[in-house]
């Protein structure tokens, strides 16, 4: 896929149009995830961040507050991949109407290539969620992230699934950007 677009046709219907975003999104996400470190993935860009942490069982558990802590903390790649992680599993189980996991019960796999794999194994579930749907799925009421608001629809939710991804995705790539520029300069001549 072309990022820019040029010469594809405009998709005739709702879900050609949404696979046509996630495929943009998706293909801007990998320009990222093909140039991740593994030293990437914990880097903490401030003094105040959100990351991955071992957990007593050896398992990387997320730091997480119930409500939003006064100052938001920055957080690193490997929070956020493991958030698009979590938000993605419920949004494909729920696509597939299963019961959906809970946050706790999605794991982080680690640093470098077994979440950059991690992470494309749910692209690929995904694809195989938008490929089942119909116009008739599209126009049913979705129960996430909305829990069952009748006003929005599959639609809604395979379009916030790409926006959400499109945030994280360049979320990572500025974090990545941002650690291989290095640290600021204190010259202040």
């Amino acid at each position: 896929m072309s990022v820019s677009g040029e010469n594809e046709p405009a998709p005739r219907n709702t879900l050609g149009l949404l696979r046509w975003q996630f495929d943009l999104t998706w293909s801007l996400f990998e320009y990222h995830l093909e140039r991740l470190e593994p030293d990437d993935f914990l880097w903490e860009p401030a003094v105040t961040c959100w990351t991955v942490r071992r957990g007593d069982e050896g398992t990387w558990v997320p730091d997480w507050a119930e409500s939003e802590p006064g100052i938001v903390p920055v957080p690193t790649i490997g929070w956020l991949s493991w958030h698009i992680g979590w938000w993605w599993s419920v949004a494909i189980d729920h696509a597939r109407q299963e019961t959906p996991r809970e946050r706790g019960d999605i794991t982080w796999p680690g640093a470098g290539g077994p979440t950059v794999e991690w992470l494309r194994g749910l692209r690929a579930d995904w694809l195989e969620v938008l490929d089942r749907l119909t116009g008739d799925d599209l126009d049913s009421v979705a129960r996430f992230p909305w829990r069952d608001d009748p006003r929005h629809t599959v639609a809604h939710m395979v379009a916030w699934v790409n926006a959400e991804l499109m945030k994280n995705a360049a979320e990572i790539g500025q974090l990545r950007l941002q650690r291989a520029a290095g640290p600021a300069s204190t010259d202040s001549s």
